[in-house]
């Protein structure tokens, strides 16, 4: 046996060394393969539904996913109607509460969910049948309860405030809407649409949607044709309902020249640049691999593409930057983002649009290609491991009317791609014609100027809609101060404001707060004790996770995170700036950089904007215009290279002591949102010591 193993050995050392083989030619590549791929079971039931089956016994697990038929629709006034009933599908049945539904998913170790056009159900097969009554249930005897629609509209509020703060949803808000005009994939859900939606629009939007007319039931796992035949026809057979929804709203809206769209982030040290524009294509179409290939090689995904290598690795002005193409049933498009430095914005957008001339403008390298082809067969091929895409698949032949070996033929179509289809394609849909989206500082808006076609640019809020350009102010900074401060004193001069707060020698509030991301109450505790001490604590159970006190002099931080820390020179120099139960009151001899900025139309209503700069922060604060009343603040802190951006809301303003106090108060700081209500508001009590320490 050692003797035929030394033979072989050495006959592939002689079979190696013995050939004269020139390393500086690349191997010539194999032929791409035909892959045999296991059609999936197709067969229909008699109320329209098209199953689609994909068995995988490897596992003892099979999973359910049902997709209606019916196409997006234009909502309007009433935009993300759909996205809620797709929340609430899953809030309770006419058979089963929330409670119940949620305990009986759990119990068999299950997962549920669902979307405005779709319901996923996957378990173990021994539980299918009990599995199959509960998405049934969900699917055909969807509930509403009006205590869960006002729990998820309650939610949404918070994503809406969060999504402000966003500048990466901000972005996407703005070239949905350019991209897409009076088009399904341009409505964004905002603050007025979100109030506008009822619940009797949320159960005529499921009537709508959810019917098995052109429906399909896609089943993968552990389960054979006779029993998903049975299965389908028990649970989804006798199914009933009208027409789906059919509509085509077209390809979207191809500027004719480049266009600039701008979205305010005011204090944002960075810009978010995307270049964007719809491209008419339907899925399956003769360009899309060669598309596909050219997006990988400007800058889809790859460290090593076009885009990347200039913007961060050349030039260093991002620390990544990339390009996606996307083809859907309802609309394709293209795009190139990344986040940049204010002050190479301009240089970004030049950089960003002379790749795509260069793409356009001369061929791709052979090594360009081979790479971008060799991972798209690769990312291809591990795809095939997975059994749902084998359905997934299946349901996109049948849908998108693609030939029935679109899939086993996918691999030599890639390898017959080619530097000319790359150059020919990015000639035909790279034309002039670019939807331009800045989110960032106004500070930066000279130099945009430069790359729109008629030199008008176009100003969006953080939901895509035209911004309505601030009024000018009809008082100054000083007096909006002193109607504000007259008005939650009950004072009528300074005298009088003076001689009521010598009476105050301490406030404590007490706050309590919840997060949908929390799970428990959360207390904060926020006190004063004249003439400028200040104190606040936030805790949960016992646990502190964050506190903070100021004397006057000295103070300091701490959070669960970094522990204790004493502020800093620059920090205890900017409270100096901001001292008091209401500091508005000394911005005029703190030091306090303040200005009005104008008047701001919000949901119909008018409030002037303060901007104020401590040195440390800047801030915006907004009151209604009918009430003096603070409305909300908009904190902006730079931290290095990135900003942090925190918003309070106040509301429900009630009198304790003589004095006007929100109640009620909403903060957000990226995606985390707490809403509550003060529970207390002590004057002149014992103020804990502790809280100074």
């Amino acid at each position: 046996m050692k003797k035929l193993i030394t033979l072989v050995a050495l006959t592939a050392f002689t079979g190696v060394y013995g050939q004269q083989i020139d390393r500086s030619v690349r191997p010539a590549a194999a032929a791409a393969p035909t892959i045999n791929i296991k059609n999936s079971e197709v067969f229909k039931l008699s109320n329209g539904i098209t199953v689609i089956l994909s068995e995988n016994h490897k596992l003892p697990r099979v999973s359910f996913s049902l997709t209606m038929g019916a196409s997006p629709m234009i909502e309007g006034s009433k935009a993300g109607t759909n996205n809620m009933m797709g929340q609430l599908l899953t809030s309770g049945t006419t058979k089963r509460s929330k409670d119940v539904l949620d305990k009986e998913v759990d119990n068999m170790g299950a997962d549920l969910s669902a979307d405005g056009h779709s319901v996923y159900f996957s378990c173990l097969t021994k539980h299918m049948e009990t599995g199959l009554d509960i998405m049934q249930d969900v699917t055909m005897n969807a509930a509403f309860p009006q205590s869960e629609f006002d729990r998820i509209k309650k939610q949404n509020e918070s994503g809406l405030l969060s999504a402000k703060s966003d500048p990466n949803t901000m972005a996407s808000n703005a070239e949905s809407k350019i991209d897409f005009p009076n088009h399904p994939l341009g409505e964004v859900m905002d603050e007025a649409s979100l109030a506008a939606i009822t619940l009797d629009d949320v159960k005529n939007n499921y009537k709508q949607v959810f019917t098995p007319n052109g429906a399909y039931l896609v089943i993968v796992g552990d389960i054979n044709k006779e029993n998903a035949l049975k299965m389908a026809e028990k649970y989804f057979g006798a199914w009933k309902g009208g027409q789906a929804y059919k509509e085509d709203f077209g390809t979207g809206l191809k500027a004719k020249g480049n266009r600039v769209i701008f979205v305010n982030k005011p204090g944002a040290v960075q810009s978010v640049i995307s270049i964007t524009f719809p491209i008419e294509m339907k899925p399956g179409a003769s360009d899309q691999i060669a598309l596909n290939v050219m997006n990988s090689i400007l800058g889809g995904g790859s460290f090593g593409a076009r885009i990347m290598q200039n913007l961060r690795e050349d030039k260093a002005y991002t620390y990544g930057a990339y390009t996606s193409f996307e083809v859907t049933r309802d609309g394709s498009w293209f795009g190139t983002s990344g986040s940049f430095r204010n002050e190479v914005t301009d240089s970004a957008i030049t950089e960003l649009l002379a790749e795509i001339t260069k793409i356009s403008d001369s061929y791709v390298t052979d090594d360009e290609l081979n790479l971008a082809k060799s991972a798209m067969a690769g990312s291809f091929a591990r795809s095939l491991e997975r059994p749902q895409t084998i359905a997934r698949f299946a349901l996109s032949i049948i849908r998108d009317n693609l030939p029935a070996d679109y899939y086993q033929t996918y691999l030599k179509r890639l390898d017959a791609i080619t530097k000319d289809d790359v150059l020919t394609v990015a000639q035909k849909y790279f034309k002039n014609g670019f939807n331009i989206v800045v989110v960032g500082n106004e500070d930066i808006l000279p130099k945009l100027k430069a790359f729109d076609s008629d030199g008008v640019i176009e100003k969006l809020d953080p939901f895509g809609n035209p911004v309505k350009e601030m009024k000018k102010s009809d008082i100054t900074a000083d007096q909006l101060i002193e109607r504000y401060i007259n008005t939650v004193t009950k004072t009528a001069s300074a005298k009088d404001l003076e001689k009521k707060m010598k009476k105050v020698k301490s406030v404590v509030k007490k706050i309590e707060l919840s997060s949908p991301q929390i799970p428990v109450v959360i207390t904060m505790t926020d006190a004063f004790v004249a003439p400028n001490k200040e104190a606040m604590k936030i805790e949960a159970q016992g646990m502190v996770f964050q506190s903070s006190y100021y004397d006057g002099t000295k103070g300091s931080e701490m959070s669960m995170q970094t522990g204790k820390e004493a502020m800093s020179a620059e920090e205890i120099a900017a409270k100096k700036k901001g001292e008091g139960l209401f500091p508005e009151a000394t911005y005029k001899t703190s030091g306090m950089k303040y200005e009005i900025k104008g008047i701001e139309t919000i949901a119909g209503k008018d409030y002037y904007v303060l901007m104020t700069n401590d040195g440390q922060k800047e801030s915006y604060d907004y009151f209604d215009a009918a009430t003096n009343l603070k409305f909300k603040t908009v904190s902006i802190t730079k931290q290095g290279e990135e900003t942090v951006e925190a918003t309070t809301m106040y509301d429900d303003y009630k009198d304790v002591n003589g004095f006007l106090f929100a109640h009620k108060l909403t903060q957000v700081m990226g995606e985390m949102t707490l809403s509550g209500a003060v529970k207390s508001i002590e004057f002149n009590g014992t103020v804990d010591k502790a809280l100074f320490e």
